[in-house]
């Protein structure tokens, strides 16, 4: 038995796309003047009014630190393992004897922590593998800049004093 033809046989006016045309422009002018008239707009102005994004947006990396200014990163490597893109890079040292507020030990320290912010997809792996806790995507989405080498935040500009996704505010 051979292919069946079930293509459908267009007619002029469908050949010259007329009605999708028309259909476009109704919507075009519908948009126009309720912008022009009603002054209705779709758009915000974006760098005087910031849209309000969910508690569960995924933004910039932060990892937090304990009452003592010390990160709660223990460079497990669980993150860099976990990560998709490969765009977190960990180099770890042993950790002075000290103890942290809670009386925990940590054996281990990140010495340098990278992330490259162009690579990431911010899935959230990261911050799902983290036993500590310690490394979160808060809400910022600003994350512009004007190299690519700005895009790579390294430890000091991820810790961070975070009140669960927002940056705390200085009083």
């Amino acid at each position: 038995m051979g292919t069946i033809n079930v293509s459908k046989k267009y007619t002029a006016k469908e050949k010259a796309y007329l009605p999708a045309i028309l259909i476009g422009m109704k919507i075009t002018m519908k948009r126009f003047i309720e912008g022009l008239i009603f002054r209705k707009h779709n758009t915000i102005l974006y760098p005087e009014k910031k849209r309000d994004y969910s508690d569960r947006f995924r933004g910039a990396h932060f990892i937090s630190v304990d009452a003592n200014k010390t990160e709660n990163c223990t460079a497990c490597f669980l993150c860099e393992t976990v990560c998709p893109a490969e765009c977190i890079h960990i180099v770890a040292e042993e950790r002075e004897d000290e103890q942290n507020v809670y009386g925990v030990m940590k054996e281990k320290k990140p010495v340098s922590f990278d992330i490259d912010l162009l690579r990431c997809c911010f899935c959230g792996f990261c911050e799902e593998a983290c036993p500590k806790d310690a490394i979160k995507l808060s809400t910022n989405y600003e994350m512009a800049t004007y190299s690519r080498d700005e895009a790579i935040v390294d430890l000091d500009q991820l810790k961070r004093p975070m009140n669960g996704r927002h940056e705390k505010k200085d009083k």
